[in-house]
């Protein structure tokens, strides 16, 4: 019987092609699975496949540029904080040294905290501080969320318009309005009280939900509300609850990540805050207002002389060692709260 010399069919193959790629893929490479592959493609498939493997060589590599680039500039001026506070001010003539001291000492930042007052029973900054930035971002967030919670359930008459000033409240700094607030302090009730230089005039407002950055905070709380399902309330109220009873036992025990990122933004905020406690201060110190006349600070404490010339590679370790004494409780307060903080972020709408 003769064989038939007659031509597969493409359908035939294409069958035997997938056979041999199945018989041969059981002991081959990746890479050459992929070879075979691709002679079967058409040409645009091939350019969109190289495109993507391209992509994927190179997008690892950018990533980590971007990273290494944010983390050098976030981190650098961390590192010189730590390394010149902790330096001896003969280092700084030393050219050789650069990032670790020769002679490390904790003299300088003895000095510094001496000079910054942090060691006086009156009239402390961090004890001002203290008093000032818990007092106040504890009465901020209550407000601040109530307020929130109103414009996120709530439909009255005017509400956009109020919204709308809530808007301002981010965008207008509060140098605008520095000159208004201080005259109403100064004439508080018609003229009859006095607050400047009392602790009111920054828990007045805090207590108001106008705070500083207080807008920003309701908006947070408001989409945070938004958010939350509407069954939760139509079942409280079926419960017998009111609005007020709702809001303490069904909205707050939801939103605890939420308040938990204003606080620490108010914490932040207060606690950097030196232009609003300057201008209703002239006795009190806080920490930021300490930082901001350091310069001067260190010249009558530790040279004796506020109008001293000093240069600045000479009186930089003292600076450094200050900056550095100023940031490490909200380092320290990210760091163990970071988790949390990153939650009520995501949670709050701000990103997408």
């Amino acid at each position: 019987m003769r064989h038939s010399s007659a031509k597969p069919t493409e359908k035939q193959s294409a069958a035997g092609t997938v056979r041999t790629a199945e018989q041969i893929g059981s002991g081959m490479t990746r890479k050459e699975a992929m070879r075979i592959r691709m002679q079967h493609m058409q040409k645009s498939e091939i350019a969109y496949l190289r495109r993507k493997r391209l992509l994927e060589i190179c997008w690892p590599v950018f990533r980590f540029l971007i990273l290494f680039g944010l983390a050098f500039v976030i981190l650098t001026p961390l590192l010189f904080m730590i390394s010149y506070g902790f330096r001896d001010s003969a280092d700084m003539t030393d050219p050789t040294i650069i990032w670790i001291p020769r002679h490390p000492t904790l003299r300088i930042m003895k000095q510094t905290i001496k000079a910054m007052g942090l060691t006086q029973r009156r009239n402390n900054p961090l004890l001002n501080t203290l008093f000032l930035n818990i007092g106040c971002s504890v009465c901020q967030v209550i407000t601040c969320a109530v307020t929130g919670y109103g414009f996120a359930r709530f439909r009255f008459k005017g509400r956009n318009l109020l919204f709308g000033i809530v808007i301002l409240m981010i965008l207008v700094p509060t140098q605008i309005i520095s000159i208004p607030l201080y005259m109403t302090f100064r004439n508080f009730l018609f003229g009859h009280v006095n607050l400047i230089d009392n602790p009111l005039v920054m828990y007045l407002p805090a207590m108001t939900a106008n705070g500083i950055r207080a807008g920003l905070m309701i908006f947070i709380f408001r989409q945070f509300f938004r958010g939350l399902p509407k069954e939760l309330e139509d079942a409280a109220y079926l419960d017998g609850c009111g609005p007020l009873r709702t809001f303490v036992r069904v909205m707050v025990p939801n939103a605890g990540s939420s308040f938990l990122t204003v606080f620490l933004f108010s914490i932040v905020w207060y606690w950097n805050d030196y232009y609003v406690a300057g201008s209703f201060f002239s006795n009190k110190k806080t920490i930021s207002m300490v930082l901001k006349n350091l310069d001067a600070v260190l010249n009558l404490a530790i040279f004796n002389s506020a109008t001293a010339q000093i240069s600045a590679r000479e009186k930089i370790v003292w600076l450094e060692a200050g900056c550095l004494i100023s940031i490490t409780p909200m380092l320290l307060l990210y760091i163990c709260l970071q988790k949390h903080f990153t939650e009520g972020i995501e949670r709050s709408g701000l990103v997408g």
